[in-house]
């Protein structure tokens, strides 16, 4: 394909994509395909002669929307939303254009700079302390990483260098594996899977942490376990709060936990990945009071910011203890202004070496839509939230499980879990909607999440009366299967 070609096909992938998200509604949001239905579409192996772009513009519709789960569908209730706007695909396309792999600032200049400065935009509008924002000489700053479960996972492995580093200083007898084996981190009972994940690859042991009857952590909670832990000769070193856990978007303390962490020299990390994009509204911001005793805050605009993934914001309030945990210099990676002071060398930030140049995508969709633009979206979807909650509560035969704060609405059928099992089997059977549930602890609960850009109140409205209907078909063979029992 040459530049000519690629003007005229370019076109009409935008036009082809343009329709797609246009239409998506009338698209079943959930796809009617068995596991391996894709293998027998196409070849055995690749071909050997090329192939003309209509052969495989025309297997798109044939092979791969089948297959497809429309995330932003307005029917598409699962999960957390994935963001995505005219804006930040537009975006993404001049970043495959460019192709650079912006591993240094030599690398490629634009592609850290305006990285950092758009973590400093993003910074001040959730309006995080001034000592996590890079500004022209602080010793914090912002890095892309491509999702909350790698941030977690970073934070995790700088505070266990961190930490390692500082007992060997003051009992110099203990090896780095004697110590390994006594870390502790720990997370919420609560938190998302990714937590425990990023203590088997740190390998490190991780406590959950007994959450109220808010599902929140609170303070006394963590304490009672740090105490006991200590007593038993073990070093805590790392506290995951979240804030807006998956199952029900509940809180952890941050005013209550944070202090304990400094008191107790606990890298005190906040996982906010879905939640985060609230706090650009002042009327949220306070579920982010105590971030100012965070090392390290994290959430994905890639979530609920409408730019598309992968971009997951992490800050740290002391970039040198990431870049102590992870900085390597081999000849070819080094270059000339490096040690200038005035350079941030992003892959001493992440795992992997090599990064796209992400930042293109914020820039323009804060640039697009401005801050008002971003906030009226995430008011809309909350609006619709609580308008789904209302639907629900007219029901006196639905409870609502969680208190309703941002855009999910957790809520079951009065009764057992089998029947709420079964409720979810024939909402996903019927495809017309897609929802996923959660265990609130021994309940089987049904997550509503308001996920698409594009969804409205006719679509709550829809997806309650679609719910409404199959609940009472349900509960009706419901009775009749346990009467003739």
């Amino acid at each position: 394909m040459d530049a000519a070609e690629f003007r005229k096909r370019g076109k009409e992938m935008v036009d082809y994509v343009a329709d797609y998200l246009e239409k998506i509604e009338k698209r079943q949001v959930f796809p009617d395909v068995e596991p391996g239905y894709l293998r027998p579409l196409v070849a055995d192996c690749a071909p050997q002669d090329p192939e003309s772009f209509e052969d495989v513009f025309r297997d798109i519709e044939k092979i791969i929307m089948p297959g497809v789960t429309h995330w932003h569908s307005p029917y598409f209730f699962a999960y957390f939303p994935a963001a995505s706007s005219f804006p930040a695909l537009l975006a993404d396309m001049l970043c495959g254009g460019i192709g650079c792999v912006g591993f240094s600032w030599a690398a490629s200049p634009a592609c850290t700079e305006l990285e950092t400065v758009m973590l400093d935009w993003l910074g001040k509008m959730v309006n995080l302390p001034e000592e996590f924002l890079a500004g022209k000489d602080g010793q914090g700053g912002g890095v892309i990483q491509g999702s909350a479960s790698e941030a977690t996972l970073i934070a995790l492995l700088a505070a266990r260098t961190k930490i390692i580093r500082q007992v060997q200083s003051e009992k110099p007898e203990l090896t780095k594996t004697e110590i390994m084996g006594r870390l502790v981190a720990y997370a919420s009972d609560q938190a998302h899977s990714s937590v425990e994940r990023a203590a088997l690859i740190g390998a490190v042991k991780i406590k959950n942490v007994p959450s109220d009857d808010t599902f929140s952590v609170c303070g006394s909670a963590l304490k009672t376990v740090l105490d006991e832990d200590k007593a038993a000769g073990l070093i805590p070193f790392f506290f995951c709060a979240t804030l807006g856990t998956t199952s029900c978007c509940s809180f952890d303390k941050l005013l209550e936990l944070g202090p304990i962490c400094n008191k107790e020299n606990i890298w005190m990390h906040i996982d906010a990945a879905y939640a985060g994009s609230a706090f650009i509204c002042p009327e949220f911001r306070h579920l982010l009071n105590g971030v100012e005793f965070a090392d390290s805050f994290n959430f994905n605009p890639h979530k609920w910011l409408l730019v598309n993934f992968d971009c997951s914001a992490m800050w740290v309030k002391k970039r040198s203890d990431l870049i102590g945990a992870f900085k390597l210099e081999p000849l070819y990676l080094q270059h000339h202004h490096q040690e200038s002071g005035l350079v941030t060398d992003y892959r001493h930030w992440q795992i992997p070496l090599g990064r796209r140049f992400r930042s293109l995508k914020l820039w323009f969709v804060l640039r697009m839509y401005g801050v008002k633009g971003l906030q009226e979206h995430i008011r809309k979807h909350i609006r619709l939230s609580h308008q789904f909650e209302h639907l629900v509560l007219q029901d006196e035969r639905f409870e609502i499980c969680a208190e309703v704060v941002l855009g999910l609405v957790c809520f079951r059928l009065k009764g057992s879990n089998e029947l709420n099992e079964a409720l979810l089997k024939s909402i996903n059977d019927a495809k017309k909607i897609h929802l996923v549930p959660c265990h609130l602890r021994e309940k089987f609960v049904l997550r509503f999440a308001i996920c698409s850009r594009t969804v409205e109140s006719t679509h709550i409205k829809f997806a309650w009366q679609h719910i409404s209907q199959l609940a009472t078909d349900l509960l009706k063979t419901w009775e009749q299967n346990h009467h003739q029992q």
